[in-house]
């Protein structure tokens, strides 16, 4: 290899790691436990000392930088994490400096939802778009939007926080402390609740033998139980794609994007969800907005945040 870009994609449970070439291709990829001990003070010294062992097996001329996504609310232009909750950073942690004292690179954060919309831009389902929503389905509703060619920030990194959109102001509560949002019903742990609400209003459904039976249900079992035409699971996702359908109407009145895509873990459950998403942002959405806006499932998966990375470290130091 010529030069090389290193991505960085910091998780909750691994931190995901791949040496890159300009082109966007992964040259070698791995992935380090995230150890969250003592507010994730040794994160950035682990993933460093892992990247220094691969790089002594790798035969390179030159180091173009390191783009890093991480989760929480983020400050793209100084690389300063606000505060992630789940990997135990406090108010205001240094990323970007504490990569860039360590390292001796040009080191670029961004949120790690924004870096894999940005990676599934480049080399995934987006095509190079210029405006773009992407939303993430897993045990919450991530999402990231670009807009005009540019990853939309706001003013203090909290825009794109698509599952915090209000989708009913007397629903679930939520993580973040209010009420109703889309997280509470379109994630994977929102369709177990909405399940098991539905279970104890019909006792003798198969959804509440499911449960009674193993003590739990997964969002899995909502979307295998429907499949095979259970009346309360079809309920369930029926409710789960119209609220997203509704959600995304509304903000695709506000970008006007070409492409939407839809990824995570919830996703991958078939045309059944994609499905009944389509039918309700065409009912939902003006005609001029939806005529000209494509609704496709994500492809890039695990490697879409370190793809964006290495993207990133292109487009802020002005190689793209």
């Amino acid at each position: 290899m010529n030069k090389i870009i290193i991505g960085v994609d910091i998780g909750g449970t691994t931190s995901k790691i791949g040496l890159l070439d300009q082109q966007g291709i992964i040259q070698d990829k791995w992935e380090i436990p995230t150890i969250k001990a003592n507010n994730g003070e040794s994160i950035v010294t682990d993933i460093w000392d892992s990247i220094t062992d691969k790089l002594k097996t790798v035969q390179f001329k030159q180091i173009l930088g390191i783009g890093i996504g991480a989760p929480g609310f983020i400050d793209g232009a100084t690389g300063l994490v606000y505060e992630a909750v789940n990997i135990g950073w406090k108010k205001n942690f240094q990323l970007a400096k504490l990569f860039s004292e360590i390292t001796k690179l040009p080191v670029f954060v961004e949120n790690d939802a924004n870096i894999a919309v940005l990676g599934e831009n480049w080399k995934g389902a987006g095509n190079h778009s210029e405006n773009l929503i992407a939303i993430t389905l897993g045990t919450g509703v991530g999402g990231g939007i670009i807009a005009n060619g540019e990853i939309l920030n706001g003013v203090n990194g909290t825009a794109g926080e698509i599952g915090h959109i209000t989708v009913d102001p007397d629903g679930f509560s939520c993580n973040c402390g209010k009420k109703g949002c889309l997280e509470t019903i379109a994630s994977a742990t929102g369709i177990v609740r909405q399940a098991k609400e539905l279970a104890k209003q019909a006792p003798d459904s198969r959804l509440a033998s499911l449960l009674q039976e193993s003590g739990s249900i997964t969002a899995k079992d909502v979307f295998s139980l429907a499949g095979q035409g259970d009346l309360l699971s079809k309920t369930v996702i029926e409710r789960t794609g119209d609220v997203l359908g509704f959600a995304i109407a509304n903000l695709a009145t506000v970008i006007n994007p070409s492409i939407i895509l839809i990824g995570g873990g919830v996703s991958k459950a078939g045309d059944q969800l994609i499905t009944i998403i389509k039918s309700a942002f065409h009912k939902y959405a003006l005609p001029r907005v939806s005529d000209v806006c494509d609704i496709k499932v994500a492809q890039l998966g695990n490697d879409a945040g370190i793809i964006g990375a290495a993207y990133l470290v292109l487009q802020k130091s002005g190689i793209n």
